[in-house]
């Protein structure tokens, strides 16, 4: 990542994760910690978007029961929204 601004930031572990800091680099950062802390980052935003998707279905599924609407019938109402924008 060339010419990438870097900032060194500190962080403490137990020393009974050590280990499996020193595992987890070496199979996802290739060694390189903080490379291994980039991944770890992608991964984890990819939990939270799943985790706000599921929301947002949980709140689409209580909504559409309350106005009456079965799965096919929401999806109808959602494509017809999505076309008018």
């Amino acid at each position: 990542m060339e010419g990438m601004a870097t900032r060194t930031v500190g962080f403490a572990i137990a020393e009974e994760d050590e280990g499996r800091l020193r595992r987890l680099t070496e199979r996802f950062g290739h060694g390189n910690r903080s490379a291994f802390l980039r991944e770890a980052m992608r991964q984890m935003e990819v939990v939270d978007r799943a985790e706000r998707l599921a929301a947002l279905q949980g709140y689409g599924a209580e909504r559409s029961a309350a106005a009456g609407l079965g799965p096919d019938e929401a999806l109808t109402v959602v494509r017809r929204v999505l076309k008018q924008r």
